[in-house]
C-alpha cells in the first residue's frame, strides 16, 4: 500500500506542476499582449501628433511583444496585428504619420480581438 500511495502522490505532484506551468505560459502571453497593446496605442497617439518616427518606434516595440504573444498562444489576430505593425513601421520611417497611424489602429483592433 505504501508504494501505491507514493505513486499517487508523485502523480498528483506532476499534475500540479504541469498545471502551474500552463498557467505561467498563459500569464506570459497576457503580459506580452498587454505590452503590445500599450505600444500600439502609443503608436496611434504618436501618429495623431504627426510624429511618424514615434509611430515607427512604438510599432516596433509592439511588434516584438505581439510576436512573443503569438509564439506562446498562436492566433490569426496576432499575425494580422504584426502585418499592420510592419506597415506602421514602414510608413513611419518614410515620414507618413497619417498612414502609419491607420496601420497602428488596425493593429490595435487585431490585438483587442486576440485571446
Amino acid at each position: 500500500m505504501k508504494v501505491l500511495n507514493k505513486g499517487i502522490i508523485k502523480g498528483l505532484l506532476i499534475a500540479a506542476f504541469a498545471a502551474l506551468f500552463s498557467l505561467s505560459a498563459a500569464q506570459a502571453a497576457e503580459d506580452h499582449k498587454a505590452e503590445a497593446m500599450k505600444h500600439a496605442e502609443a503608436a496611434v497617439s504618436a501618429g495623431a501628433a504627426g510624429n511618424a518616427a514615434g509611430v515607427a518606434e512604438h510599432a516596433k516595440a509592439a511588434k516584438t511583444h505581439a510576436a512573443a504573444a503569438n509564439a506562446e498562444k498562436k492566433n490569426p489576430h496576432y499575425d494580422a496585428a504584426i502585418t499592420s505593425l510592419n506597415s506602421a513601421i514602414e510608413h513611419g520611417k518614410m515620414g507618413h504619420a497619417d498612414i502609419a497611424k491607420k496601420s497602428a489602429e488596425e493593429a490595435v483592433t487585431h490585438l483587442k480581438a486576440a485571446p
